[in-house]
């Protein structure tokens, strides 16, 4: 536990276990830090998945929305031949007949590649009408499940035991992309019906699950440089000085597209955001 009047601060690379929730998981962590320390993650794993959860501690919980955006990359198991009404192993499944020909799997996940529209699942948590839609769902109530862009940039298969209809799929896709639908709308166009059997989050961004810990190792290790965390985004060292003025808020001279990782003695301080008059404006200040 964390020592009584210290505020941890960073990111962890944590491996959810199948079962918890990501709520679950960040409460289990919260429990051993302090039930004061604030503690978030950075995208939401579904309770059956396992894989990589970017566990934000502290301050750096502000930092999530400059990794929540960045790309996923997953590996499924998708059988074939059977549904679901989750899309996941949670059921029931229900035998739908023969599961398809290797040629004709090939075929559909090549498919997937490119920007499409994408019909949220029944059981998410998105919300419609101010509710939760799986709420909806278990109701067995009929609710308009929105339509969001996607892009899957790479989706290849690792192979296919065609006895048991299951394909192991590497997709790396956009924010937002729902593995369990990709399942469902693949057994849809095959004519045989599908459902995520199983999902592991392999890597955020450039972050990967090789480098992650369980839940309970979280304070037993370091956590992760918050700048290499933010390795995806632009860079600039400040003088003493700099560091200075975004500690009280004040902007920093500087010409971005975006966001920019600003770094005192090589470590992140804040966050900066173009304001198009040649500044940048601390949107997250690290620094105490």
């Amino acid at each position: 536990m964390a020592e009584a009047g210290v505020t941890p601060l960073g990111c962890w690379l944590v491996d959810k276990p199948a079962g918890p929730t990501s709520h679950d998981v960040v409460a289990r962590i919260r429990g051993r830090l302090g039930r004061r320390t604030r503690v978030g993650h950075a995208g939401t794993l579904d309770p059956f998945a396992t894989g990589l959860l970017v566990v934000l501690v502290g301050r750096a919980t502000r930092l999530a929305r400059y990794l929540s955006d960045l790309d996923k990359t997953y590996r499924a198991a998708v059988r074939f031949g059977a549904t679901s009404p989750t899309g996941d192993p949670e059921g029931p499944v229900e035998e739908m007949g023969p599961p398809p020909e290797r040629a004709a799997v090939e075929r559909a996940v090549a498919g997937l590649v490119g920007p499409s529209v994408q019909r949220v699942p029944a059981f998410a948590a998105v919300k419609v009408g101010g509710q939760p839609l799986y709420r909806s769902a278990r109701r067995g109530e009929a609710a308009e499940r929105p339509e969001r862009p996607i892009v899957v940039h790479e989706a290849r298969l690792e192979g296919y035991d065609a006895g048991a209809g299951v394909a192991d799929l590497v997709v790396r896709c956009s924010k937002g992309t729902y593995l369990r639908q990709i399942a469902v709308d693949l057994g849809e166009g095959l004519g045989c019906g599908g459902y995520c059997a199983a999902l592991r989050r392999l890597a955020v961004g450039d972050l990967s699950v090789d480098e992650a810990v369980a839940p309970e190792e979280v304070e037993a290790v370091g956590g992760l440089p918050l700048e290499r965390a933010l390795g995806h985004l632009e860079r600039r060292s400040l003088s003493d000085e700099e560091a200075r003025a975004l500690a009280h808020g004040r902007p920093v001279a500087g010409e971005a597209r975006g966001p920019v990782a600003l770094l005192a003695a090589r470590t992140l301080v804040a966050v900066g955001e173009p304001d198009g008059a040649g500044m940048l404006r601390p949107a997250v200040v690290l620094a105490p």
